[in-house]
């Protein structure tokens, strides 16, 4: 029996196994022919495949043989020599010495770290110079605002951006304004508001970092006579001070913060984008005797206002003696 073989068919073969895909393995197709012998019809057995069996193409054979090995190429840490954990019998012998962990830092250049730290040195001449003609000038004087810097010690603490709106965190900003730390904390704390809480916390964290960073809130110093007063806030109210060192919130304002968004699913499948905003808190926290120190500023002020008098009893000159209307 002859089998029929067309001519296409058989170049089109050829051009499969000259071509580079030959070199790909490939799974074999089950056909008529491969499973059941030609001449019996499915009398026939099988044909079973070694799959454990290496391709006998030379340029297969040839690629293999070419193909790199891989190779372990990370390398083995160490511990340094005052290191408490160095154990010589588990760790074995010290890596070789050369690497680029045991070499010494480079030491810093003058000339190249002048690139940041003094960008325009004759702008930094000019205004060395300006500050020195200064303070000649003054003869070593302070202004006002330097010796009440001296003098007096102030915080300015900016809160983390919470997740409300200004509109909601503005009352309990002007809730506390005025306030001592202790009785803003106590506010915040029975307060309804959601953002109350956040307030409180960063009221908490505002006070210990002006006591940690800037000294305040101390109480008064050893051998230190203070007489208790009476004074009137900026809102006119009477308020006691025994400690001129007790903490008050003098300022509160608020500040947007950047906005997240959110999906909102709404009728017939439709999909809406919400903003939500963020909003932060800053604080400026001063000492009792600043505030003593502006109640005497303004009755120094009363006191010297001079006494208000009308006008001296004489003619009216210049003016018509009948209304112009």
């Amino acid at each position: 029996m002859s089998l029929h073989l067309p001519s296409r068919r058989a170049l089109r073969s050829a051009a499969s196994l000259t071509s580079s895909s030959f070199l790909i393995p490939r799974t074999h197709h089950r056909t008529l022919f491969n499973n059941f012998n030609v001449k019996g019809w499915g009398t026939g057995k099988r044909d079973v495949q070694d799959a454990s069996a290496k391709p006998s193409n030379p340029l297969t054979e040839d690629y293999l043989k070419r193909k790199p090995k891989p190779q372990n190429s990370l390398l083995r840490g160490g511990l340094s020599s005052s290191s408490i954990l160095e154990d010589e019998e588990v760790a074995g012998p010290k890596p070789a010495a050369g690497r680029a962990a045991d070499q010494q830092p480079l030491s810093r250049d003058p000339d190249t770290m002048a690139a940041a730290t003094d960008p325009d040195p004759n702008s930094r001449k000019r205004w060395e110079r300006k500050m020195v003609i200064r303070d000649i000038h003054k003869r070593g004087r302070l202004t006002r605002t330097q010796l009440l810097k001296k003098q007096e010690r102030v915080l300015l603490s900016k809160s983390h951006d919470f997740k409300t709106s200004v509109k909601k965190l503005n009352p309990l900003a002007r809730q506390i304004v005025g306030k001592t730390v202790e009785d803003a904390i106590i506010q915040m704390r029975f307060s309804v508001k959601k953002a109350a809480k956040d307030v409180k916390e960063h009221l908490e964290h505002a006070k210990n970092e002006a006591i940690v960073r800037r000294g305040m809130g101390l109480g008064k110093a050893k051998g230190e006579d203070f007489t208790p007063v009476k004074i009137a806030t900026k809102v006119k109210k009477s308020v006691r001070v025994d400690d001129p060192t007790r903490l008050y919130v003098d300022q509160a304002w608020v500040g947007k913060g950047l906005y997240g968004k959110s999906l909102d699913s709404r009728a017939r499948g439709r999909v809406y984008i919400l903003k939500n905003p963020t909003t932060s808190l800053t604080l400026v926290l001063k000492e009792e005797k600043t505030r003593i120190r502006l109640h005497e500023e303004k009755q120094e002020k009363l006191r010297r206002r001079k006494v208000w008098t009308q006008l001296p009893n004489r003619p009216i000159t210049a003016q018509r003696q009948y209304y112009s209307w």
